[in-house]
């Protein structure tokens, strides 16, 4: 695979090649279990997509049982690349479906507060839109071949205010989910523009 078409930034794949290599030997001996179960790639996007959308209804029965949900959500989104890589199948297509896996659940969780009234609606949605319009920028940026120079990435941030909301800090959700916005959207401009000029 030449062309890389994900939504990574050019920043990012020296970071990423390190972090690559670092995975796939501290991962070897359950990738090589997965590989011995017959697990794809793909199965565990999915069954990633499915925790993080079970965070939902977990969210209004139990909060332990929500935080699971969404910790089995990240540990799956960050193997289905190393075990790719392991079985030497990775793909465009497979990291399109992981970026597009894991866009859901940053836009279902949101919601999910949202709709308990923990997060507002002006900022959670301002918070999605921006988020989706980064990821589909860096797609057709790479795409194109003008990459990004950086980008930033705060669902991970944002999933541990989660916590921080419910348990330490109460009313503070809003703020971070628009910090996080402001920084999102200074980087739908500069990919408009990027884009823009490419075309």
């Amino acid at each position: 695979m030449e062309t890389k078409i994900d939504c990574y930034s050019a920043g990012e794949r020296s970071f990423m090649a390190a972090g690559q290599r670092l995975r796939a030997r501290l991962l070897s001996p359950f990738l090589k279990t997965l590989t011995l179960a017959r697990v794809a790639p793909d199965h565990l996007t999915l069954l990633s997509f499915v925790a993080g959308l079970l965070f939902c209804p977990a969210w209004f029965w139990s909060l332990p049982l929500a935080w699971m949900c969404l910790a089995f959500h990240v540990i799956l989104d960050g193997m289905d690349g190393p075990l790719a890589r392991h079985l030497g199948v990775a793909s465009n297509k497979g990291s399109f479906t992981d970026s597009m896996s894991y866009q859901a659940v940053i836009t279902v969780t949101t919601v999910t507060l949202m709709i308990d009234g923990v997060a507002g609606v002006l900022p959670g949605v301002v918070y999605i839109a921006a988020y989706t319009t980064v990821v589909l920028f860096a797609f057709m940026r790479n795409v194109l071949e003008a990459p990004y120079a950086w980008l930033i990435r705060p669902r991970f941030y944002v999933y541990a205010w989660f916590l921080v909301e419910m348990y330490w800090l109460p009313d503070t959700l809003d703020y971070v989910l628009w910090l996080a916005s402001g920084l999102l959207l200074l980087k739908v401009v500069s990919g408009f523009v990027g884009i823009r000029r490419r075309l």
